[in-house]
């Protein structure tokens, strides 16, 4: 759970950017981190074994197949920092190799308190692994981080399941940048992006037949309504997914279904909907491994290494601070 004053401006925040994103000109927006409540994270676990969503597999395997490979090529003794942990099941592979090696200090940084919970349970059970749970934004856990560490110690940081692919490009590249400044030469990143393929196999993935994405994507405005009070009928909002070609990316949004006025209490608005005027929820930008170096390149890194996975195309990509 939240302390109550860390809960009390948590919910000023989400009001802010609910309002914010509601109430702009044009294209309604909703940041997707506020997906992953509790019930967001319990959906998206369950998307993650969908046989139409390989990302999480995919991903999976790479870390599994190459974790003693991966750990060989980062400076020791090591602090792993994870930016959006979820479970952590993905992330046991390597730190199982790491903890047999050294004694291991694990920080996940989520803004959910479920989701860090649930990696307690998944990882608490690995010897010689120490877990230290941050409740922070990326950059403010990393940060944190990185004013604990001793003099000889080095950081791996992992940022997994290709949430890098969430950011619109640009602002993927000065979240980059915005890492390696809070880390030092030497230091490592193991970056995860999905890998364009066909847009038939994107669109499945991402509006699956089961309709799980859908209740994912539709939580948004339950929690809204249980958060801030709001009067959203899911019923009355349907998902879709769509591929924007020029720039590669998946997008999520909530159709209205109706012409129809929704009251957000906490929020301070009323929002009005046209019939078929959609929320955007969500972008998922799909890479190429060229670019995937050139970002390193552009951003203080270099990138040691690309582990790729051909079933689902998606690739791991070790950076080092330079």
């Amino acid at each position: 759970m939240h302390p109550h004053g860390t809960h009390s401006r948590f919910l000023a925040e989400f009001a802010a950017d609910v309002r914010a994103g509601l109430c702009r000109e044009g294209q309604k927006e909703l940041p997707s981190r506020y997906l992953y409540d509790e019930i967001g994270s319990a959906l998206f676990e369950v998307i993650c074994v969908l046989p139409e969503y390989g990302l999480a597999r995919a991903g999976e395997r790479l870390l599994r197949r190459h974790a003693v490979d991966l750990l060989d090529r980062i400076a020791r003794p090591t602090l792993v920092v994870e930016l959006g942990s979820g479970s952590g099941k993905k992330t046991r592979w390597l730190l199982e190799v790491l903890a047999a090696c050294q004694p291991t200090t694990y920080y996940p940084i989520e803004i959910s308190p479920a989701a860090l919970a649930r990696c307690a349970r998944e990882l608490g059970d690995i010897p010689a692994l120490r877990l230290v749970g941050l409740e922070k934004e990326y950059l403010d856990g990393l940060r944190e981080v990185a004013a604990r560490r001793q003099p000889a110690e080095h950081l791996l940081v992992l940022f997994l399941g290709s949430t890098i692919g969430n950011f619109d490009r640009t602002a993927g590249v000065q979240f980059l940048r915005d890492v390696r400044q809070l880390m030092l030469p030497g230091d490592s990143l193991l970056l995860a992006t999905d890998l364009e393929k066909p847009v038939e196999q994107l669109l499945l993935a991402y509006d699956d037949p089961l309709g799980v994405t859908a209740a994912f994507n539709r939580n948004l405005l339950g929690r809204i309504n249980r958060e801030l009070g709001a009067d959203f009928n899911l019923r009355r909002f349907r998902h879709a997914a769509t591929y924007r070609t020029a720039e590669r990316r998946i997008e999520m949004h909530l159709v209205s279904e109706v012409a129809q006025r929704v009251h957000i209490p906490a929020a301070g608005v009323r929002v009005e909907f046209r019939a078929g005027e959609t929320i955007w929820t969500e972008s998922s930008h799909k890479y190429n491994l060229e670019e995937v170096v050139a970002m390193a390149q552009q951003t203080g890194f270099v990138c040691v290494e690309q582990w790729v996975d051909h079933e689902w195309p998606f690739a791991q990509n070790l950076l080092r601070a330079v």
